[in-house]
């Protein structure tokens, strides 16, 4: 089992980039594309989120094209910083007053989205583009604590 868990642990790092990365495209699309952007800046004001166009933008984009991002492994310690910036003001401005459960507009799904954007930010896996430039780069070590 312990020569199979390398191969493991990558598969499973880039399910979990593919599921997330889906996740937030679909968020970032819906505030882009399906309501727009304005709709999704005035629903912000509506909820007290400061500087509500801006906010709207940021999200929109951060999360669709960090989403891209995610399932390509690419820029990912960047990206995963950046949403979970996006979660963190999702967290503070509209869902911790609602307590835990998303059902009542609780905070749940954004703290599990933040945090596991993180982490996959900085254990994205050897399965992507990052992972590849680096290796061509002789830098493998770098992204992969392992193979140091």
């Amino acid at each position: 089992m312990d020569r199979h868990l390398p191969t493991i642990r990558a598969v499973l790092a880039l399910a979990t980039r593919l599921g997330l990365g889906v996740v937030f495209v679909a968020h970032g699309w819906q505030k882009l594309v399906t309501d727009g952007v304005g709709a999704t800046a005035t629903g912000f004001g509506h909820l007290g989120v400061p500087a509500p166009t801006i906010s709207a933008w940021y999200a929109a984009l951060v999360e669709l094209v960090g989403g891209v991002l995610l399932i390509a492994g690419l820029a990912l310690p960047v990206v995963g910083a950046l949403l979970f910036l996006d979660m963190a003001g999702a967290f503070l401005f509209v869902h911790v007053s609602h307590g835990v459960f998303s059902a009542a507009g609780g905070f749940e799904l954004v703290l599990v989205l933040g945090l596991a954007a993180l982490l996959v930010g900085f254990a994205g896996g050897p399965l992507s583009l990052d992972h590849l430039i680096a290796r061509r780069r002789g830098r493998t070590a770098v992204l992969d604590p392992a193979a140091a």
